[in-house]
């Protein structure tokens, strides 16, 4: 059956009434995420988790592909009426959008977002309808060496390219693979670090260290630096809407948006920041009104939230096709299907189809009612953001910590959270990223798995893992995005010298 078909079956599927109503829920609660600023994606699906258990998979992994997309929207109110992000990927979004607000333009600041989200997510999702089964088709002839070394691929890029400095982000990667090693081994049933507690040998749950990382370290270092302040928030004045220059001046920067943002979901590029800040260098070059770049530029919110968005849907590729997470959302909705025995990959097309093609019709709906709820009911979104922070947090920290202990009603998993929040605020107080950490939890298991079944079919021979053209030429290409920018800033530093001389 074709792709297209198959897409109409999925949109019967997703248009159930208690597969819409999830997908509903989701939209609202992606949006309400990104909005509130210190709540992203990542967290919101984590926290629901424990209380998806026992509803159909379908429903729930709708949902949270809903909140995934939902999020990205979310993100840029905040970041044009606060100046203050929602999530990662709307950094960007500040830098013209707040000037634009403040300028008294808020209304076609918040437009143009809103549609270029819906306009990339809308072409992003057709170019995963059609593109996630091709490549799925493809993974079924890769051998475990060239999973391996796609798994190694992505652990480099991650760890070099997330963060101000590749040291920082390669510690926190080793910091989530010697997490993701606590417990029995998977093949071989060997105990490891588990330092004689016996609560440890399952390993640590994945979900309590998300939580707890993302959750209770960012309400510590919010408590280690809180003001009573309230957050000022500006005021729209125009109505949100767009006038015929800035359609103009906007549709280019969401097409170019989004063939930026998709192509660097599909690979580990680092997640959401490395595309919005491309797009937005890029849009900065061809604008022939540079002048505005850094005042207020159009260009430059609509560009960067197109590739946003893009990039969500990018990332979804290798998820379904590989059952390989490019960003930390991913990676928790990788856990998400886990939580329901479904694992993703290349056979998840066949094995459960209804789920995924449901997932992808779903997103097409979900897309579509968030243009619907964001730009209409923008005021109410704005009255979140009047919620007194320490009640804001408070509640966080209070769902994190049920959400924790429900998982297995163990207090063992509530003391791992509690030293897991300790970790994730100094990682947010020295900056080191917390993706490399999420990625290597989630994967490394399974680069062990993939390692050890190579050796079993080379009885030992180590060769086997640069063996064949794709792990030779991912391997060739890590070394390059690790060495080359070494060089450069080397280089960079001699002529600096030069030139002073």
């Amino acid at each position: 059956m074709s792709s297209f078909n198959l897409l109409i079956e999925g949109f019967a599927t997703a248009l159930t009434l208690t597969n819409l109503m999830y997908g509903l829920l989701g939209t609202f609660l992606g949006t309400l995420v990104g909005v509130l600023p210190g709540i992203g994606p990542a967290l919101a699906i984590a926290l629901l988790l424990p209380v998806t258990a026992s509803i159909d998979p379908t429903a729930a992994i709708i949902m949270f592909a809903s909140i995934y997309y939902g999020a990205m929207y979310g993100g840029s109110t905040t970041s044009i009426l606060l100046n203050t992000p929602g999530e990662s990927g709307s950094v960007i979004t500040a830098l013209e959008g707040n000037k634009m607000a403040r300028s008294g333009r808020a209304g076609a600041a918040l437009a143009t977002a809103a549609i270029g989200s819906f306009v990339a997510g809308t072409i992003a999702t057709l170019l995963l309808a059609f593109g996630a089964p091709a490549l799925a088709n493809l993974a079924l002839t890769i051998k475990p060496a060239g999973y391996l070394a796609l798994m190694v691929l992505a652990f480099a890029t991650v760890g070099t390219l997330l963060g101000s400095s590749m040291v920082r982000g390669l510690i926190s990667l080793a910091v989530g693979l010697t997490l993701g090693l606590v417990g029995a081994d998977l093949q071989s049933g060997a105990i490891r670090l588990t330092f004689g507690n016996s609560n440890a040998i399952d390993g640590i749950e994945t979900v309590t260290v998300i939580v707890a990382i993302f959750a209770l370290g960012e309400a510590i270092y919010f408590a280690s630096r809180f003001k009573n302040e309230d957050w000022t928030v500006l005021q729209i004045k125009d109505r949100a809407w767009m006038s015929k220059a800035d359609w103009k001046r906007s549709w280019r920067p969401w097409l170019r948006g989004t063939a930026i943002g998709f192509p660097l979901g599909v690979i580990p590029a680092g997640g959401s920041e490395v595309p919005t800040f491309l797009s937005y260098g890029v849009e900065k070059k061809l604008s022939k009104r540079k002048d505005e770049f850094g005042k207020g530029a159009i260009e430059g919110v609509a560009g960067p939230e197109a590739a946003n968005n893009a990039n969500a849907a990018g990332a979804l590729v290798p998820l379904l096709a590989l059952g390989l997470p490019t960003s930390a959302t991913a990676a928790v909705v990788l856990v998400a299907f886990q939580s329901f025995q479904i694992q993703p990959g290349p056979m998840l097309f066949e094995t459960n189809p209804q789920i995924v093609w449901g997932l992808i019709a779903s997103l097409f709906i979900g897309n579509t009612l968030l243009l619907v709820m964001n730009l209409p009911f923008i005021r109410v979104w704005i009255l979140l953001l009047k919620i007194p922070r320490p009640y804001l947090y408070g509640g966080i920290v209070t769902l994190a910590l049920l959400g924790a202990y429900a998982l297995n009603s163990s207090t063992f998993d509530l003391q791992i959270a509690l030293a897991i929040a300790v970790l994730g605020y100094l990682f947010r107080r020295f900056g080191v990223p917390l993706t490399p950490l999420i990625i290597g939890l989630i994967m490394g298991p399974l680069a062990e798995v993939q390692f050890k079944r190579s050796l079993q079919i080379s009885n030992g021979d180590y060769g086997i893992l640069i063996e064949g053209f794709l792990p030779k030429a991912l391997y060739t290409l890590m070394f390059l995005l690790i060495l080359l920018p070494v060089v450069y800033k080397a280089f960079s530093k001699r002529k600096h010298k030069e030139l002073a001389k």
